[in-house]
């Protein structure tokens, strides 16, 4: 308000009122020449305040321009704002719409939870907070299923080298079996020409007796 009054020109109605005054006939008639000196100063006095007057306007103007811009960028930032704050309620609407693959996903229930998993993971701060505790029971739930499917690939190769384990000896049995079965077959062989070595043996030995 101050700075209005400093730029406000002076009010030119006392110097209209004294020319005014000067043009009364009483006034020219009483001294011609006073009145053209006061009327020159008059005159010089409205020029001077006609000066006033146009910087006034000027700064008046540049006044007004400032704060037009300064309003036009205060609206452009709330309508920047504004903006932004649709963009994130969109964002946020659609983050509660989201059905995230989580909430599919069959995990330890938060007793096994509390009982299997690390300090750090269930800390009382943790359990506080419901994000921050879901994170930690997928993080845990990630790490146990990658534990679980490294022991399945683990037992799984155990399995794979027994059987060949198991193929091998199953292997040498069957070569054994039937090296047995050959040594049998042979035993058999032997025994029925020893069978009939002797059996011609004894018929030789009754012939050679009766012929005697």
């Amino acid at each position: 308000m101050s700075s209005d009054l400093q730029h406000r020109p002076p009010v030119p109605d006392p110097v209209v009122d004294s020319l005014r005054d000067l043009v009364d006939p009483a006034q020219l008639a009483h001294d011609p020449g006073a009145v053209h000196i006061r009327a020159g100063a008059l005159f010089a006095r409205l020029k001077a305040l006609n000066r006033a007057a146009n910087g006034a306007t000027r700064v008046q103007k540049q006044t007004t321009a400032d704060a037009r811009q300064q309003m036009d960028h205060t609206y452009l930032g709330l309508q920047n704002l504004l903006y932004e704050k649709r963009h994130l309620e969109r964002e946020i609407e659609k983050c509660r719409q989201f059905a995230s693959v989580y909430q599919d996903i069959p995990v330890h229930s938060l007793e096994e939870f509390v009982e299997l998993a690390p300090e750090e993971a269930k800390s009382e701060v943790v359990l506080s907070d419901e994000h921050q505790l879901m994170l930690n029971r997928l993080s845990f739930e990630l790490a146990e299923r990658q534990r679980l499917d490294q022991t399945k690939k683990e037992l799984a190769k155990q399995k794979e080298e027994l059987l060949k384990q198991s193929k091998a000896k199953l292997a040498t049995m069957d070569s054994v079996k039937a090296q047995i079965d050959s040594l049998i077959k042979v035993s058999e062989i032997a025994t029925l020409r020893l069978s009939s070595f002797r059996s011609c043996s004894l018929l030789d030995c009754n012939r050679g007796a009766k012929e005697s």
